[in-house]
């Protein structure tokens, strides 16, 4: 699994024009899904982003968890995480994961996350949306599971 993630003062996604997700401060994960990934990657990525200390305590020092400031996510799927781009002009999408797995571990990866504690906003899977980020910092950061736990 890839993510990246933008620590945000409020985002929201919209599809048809019509919010379906939407977090004050927090995280926006966009989430691509490959086909080696498992549960267990889902698990373990959601935990790692929960607690990942990348939020301002009192001194301005990142130093501070999700939960520590009460914050929320948004989590988007994002199959294009998994862009090839080295041959031609036209990006292959091989590496991602099919549809129906991938939308099986987005689920998952969002009950993880659910049953951490932290509130839970999303976009809509397989649809095209429009998402607004205010990405405070800024902080941008990329997780991939296979860096962060090594292949099982």
């Amino acid at each position: 699994m890839k993510a990246v993630l933008q620590r945000v003062s409020r985002a929201e996604v919209r599809v048809r024009g019509q919010v379906c997700g939407a977090i004050g401060r927090g995280l926006v994960v966009l989430l691509g899904i490959a086909p080696q990934d498992t549960e267990q990657d889902a698990d373990r990525l959601a935990e790692k982003i929960v607690t990942l200390r990348i939020h301002d305590d009192n001194s301005g020092k990142m130093n501070l968890d999700l939960l520590q400031i009460q914050g929320a996510l948004l989590i988007v799927s994002q199959f294009t995480l998994y862009a090839d781009c080295r041959k031609g002009r036209r990006p292959s999408f091989i590496q991602a994961a099919p549809p129906q797995q991938a939308r099986r571990l987005y689920e998952r990866f969002i009950d993880s996350a659910r049953s951490l504690g932290v509130p839970v906003a999303t976009g809509e899977f397989g649809a095209e949306m429009e998402v607004e980020i205010v990405n405070s910092g800024p902080v941008t950061i990329i997780l991939d599971t296979r860096e962060l736990f090594g292949a099982d």
